[in-house]
């Protein structure tokens, strides 16, 4: 029995098509819609590549805006749950670290007074 190169050349088998250094290949960078291409994008690794990577990381970014408003500008659960249209458990949810660490704006008072703002 023959070998594989013996009876199917190489080129015969792929034509044209060979590993061409990335310089030299037609490759369209098109990006996504986090970065205009995958060469300008901010993320060392695709988030696409990761299960829930993209989700991950909208929902990350959401939490830390709903954090920077609570506790920078006062904004009540209510309002942030109306402002990022979710329900106000999601926010509390999102909020859960920051209200045991008591990190709202020196101005407003400690702990208690950050968690008492939740309305139980």
């Amino acid at each position: 029995m023959g070998t594989m190169e013996a009876e199917y050349p190489v080129e015969e088998l792929f034509g044209d098509e060979r590993d061409l250094p990335p310089e030299f290949c037609r490759y369209r960078d098109e990006g996504c819609d986090l970065a205009a291409s995958c060469l300008s994008c901010p993320f060392p690794q695709c988030i696409y590549e990761q299960p829930g990577g993209r989700q991950h990381w909208l929902k990350a970014m959401r939490n830390r805006e709903i954090i920077r408003l609570f506790t920078k500008e006062g904004k009540e659960i209510k309002e942030l749950a109306l402002m990022f249209g979710v329900s106000t458990r999601t926010v509390q949810r999102s909020l859960g670290k920051t209200l045991i660490k008591g990190e709202r704006s020196e101005n407003e008072g400690n702990a208690s007074d950050a968690t008492g703002k939740i309305g139980r």
